[in-house]
């Protein structure tokens, strides 16, 4: 499996745009190749990330602000430091209660995330 050109060695966050979601929700693609993809999610009080599920493996690592996530169901209160593992095809999806950064690892990468 090869290398897109998105491929960043270094990654420096000044250097990529936001990308707006909708529902108080904006992100960036740090860098990705085949096989993995790293994104940032900023979340203001309040947004939505919508009930959902892909094929994808997904790991979650709470940078900051306070999630009600919900993952095949099941709905716990996490905060900065905390993280979550979301398996392939499992519903999952999170409310905002404290405006925050969520950094996602998925595989393999989200091709739909690309235009």
């Amino acid at each position: 499996m090869g290398t897109t050109e998105t491929t960043k060695v270094f990654i420096e966050n000044k250097d990529i745009d936001w990308e707006d979601m909708g529902n108080g929700v904006r992100r960036k693609i740090m860098s990705y190749d085949d096989r993995l993809m790293l994104v940032k999610v900023e979340f203001e009080k309040g947004g939505v990330g919508s009930v959902h599920k892909h094929h994808h493996t997904q790991i979650t690592h709470i940078e900051s602000g306070v999630f009600e996530v919900e993952i095949n169901g099941e709905k716990k209160v996490l905060k900065g430091g905390d993280g979550f593992y979301i398996p392939p095809n499992v519903l999952h999806g999170a409310v905002c209660h404290e405006a925050g950064v969520l950094i996602d690892v998925f595989s393999p990468m989200r091709e739909d995330f690309i235009k």
